[in-house]
This record gives structure tokens, sequence and C-alpha cells, in this order.
């Protein structure tokens, strides 16, 4: 009976599987966070290219195309 009692405090104290839970939520978040920062400075860049790439063309009197990085 004392061994059932000490085996039934042991598994209430044991935190390692929730310990375990809270990592992988905080992992979760990190990874989720990295990717919309990447999705938004690749955005960011890409427009950037674009407005470039217009006014070169307007200046030079050429043509360009941003999507393909090709211009004449």
């Amino acid at each position: 009976m004392k061994t059932l009692l000490m085996m039934r405090r042991r598994f209430r104290d044991d935190e390692s599987g929730a310990a375990m839970v809270e990592y992988s939520i905080l992992v979760g978040i990190i990874a989720g966070a990295a990717i919309l920062a990447i999705l938004a400075i690749g955005g960011w860049v890409s427009g950037r290219f674009a407005g470039l790439c217009t006014n070169l063309a307007r200046v030079a009197g050429t043509t360009c195309d941003s999507a393909a990085g090709t211009g004449s």
C-alpha cells in the first residue's frame, strides 16, 4: 500500500510533460514569427525592386520586367 501511495505522489509531482508542452508551444510561436518576418521582408524587397525597375525603365526609356529580372 505504501508503494502505491509513493507511486501516486511521484506521478502527481512529475511536471516534465507540462514543460515539454510549454516548450513545444514556444517553439511553434517562434517558428510562426520567423516565417511571418521572412514573408514580410520578402514582400518589401520585391516591392523595392519593382519600383527600381519602373524608375529605370522610365528614365532610360527601355522596358523592364521586374518579375523575370530582365530588361532591354
